[in-house]
């Protein structure tokens, strides 16, 4: 395993409020609201307007990604990425703290904690907790819209935190990376459809191993304890002093088994950012598997 000093992954709804209150947000101190909900369910930016984290920017999930490419959420350029946290007023010397609205506590968040870190930036936090919790504990909300002066960031990809769909195909035959997909179980064993999904039935990619996102939070929205972390991964073999590729629908909750490692000392567990829906749509069929549709997804 890596020996480094990590810098903190998490801070705490205490420590932000009040960094809030004693007026530490500016150029050093960023907060972003990186909610992204599912069409026709909540809508992202207008409850942003009505309420965020005083002095959070909007971080559009929507436009910083790769619009060019078919499959979803994919990462956006390195010039792309840097006009766009610019533009939010982060500089290579910025703290970001980014959070979201989502009920668990945490979604979208963790997925631009890693972007910002395959992106060369290690001064990056989520907030513990989320929203919800900074709702719940009371803490001040605002209608505002910050408008930060824009800032200049200059992005250097890190190719070791990424792997794209020819790497985690010979994966298959070489083994050096152990696979763990972070969706839902049924989704997973292909029991359960994809949700929102034309064209793409669910499985998993051969040899990968199941370990549900939101096993990694407790009931309140808060991360588990590094030690309940650890534990998690020992019961599931996954080995921490080994390399990992983490897999989803489309390289978002995936982020959070990186996130879950690193809380447990390794900070360098890869992305597949195509994650199933560009596997489902390139792979060869004996590499999808489910439990659904005769065995093959």
């Amino acid at each position: 395993m890596v020996q480094q000093v990590l810098y903190r992954a998490l801070v705490s709804t205490k420590w932000l409020a009040e960094s809030v209150r004693a007026g530490r947000l500016g150029p050093g101190l960023r907060v972003l609201d990186a909610s992204w909900y599912s069409p026709g369910t909540r809508e992202a930016r207008k409850e942003y307007l009505e309420r965020h984290v005083p002095g959070a920017s909007f971080f559009d999930i929507e436009e910083c990604r790769d619009r060019a490419s078919p499959y979803e959420m994919m990462l956006p350029s390195k010039a792309g990425f840097a006009d766009y946290v610019g533009s939010l007023g982060i500089s290579n010397d910025t703290h970001v703290v980014v959070y979201d609205g989502d009920t668990s506590g945490s979604f979208y968040a963790p997925r631009v904690w890693w972007m910002f870190r395959v992106f060369g930036h290690r001064t990056v936090s989520v907030l513990n907790g989320g929203f919800r919790n900074w709702l719940k504990e009371g803490h001040p909300v605002t209608s505002e819209p910050s408008r930060p002066e824009p800032a200049v960031f200059k992005a250097t990809l890190d190719r070791s935190l990424l792997k794209t769909y020819e790497q985690v195909l010979e994966n298959l035959e070489s083994k050096r990376f152990q696979l763990v997909d972070s969706r839902a179980q049924g989704r997973y064993l292909g029991t359960q459809p994809e949700p929102d999904a034309v064209g793409l039935d669910s499985g998993h990619i051969q040899g990968s191993i199941n370990m549900p996102f939101m096993d990694f939070l407790m009931e309140d929205g808060f991360e588990k304890s590094p030690e309940e972390l650890r534990a998690m991964f020992e019961a599931k073999k996954v080995d921490l002093a080994k390399p990992i590729i983490a897999t989803c629908r489309k390289g978002v909750t995936a982020c959070h088994i990186a996130l879950a490692a690193y809380l447990c000392g390794k900070p360098d567990v890869a992305i597949y950012d195509g994650s199933w829906f560009e596997w489902f749509h390139r792979a060869p069929p004996e590499t999808r598997v489910s439990q659904g549709k005769g065995g093959k997804a």
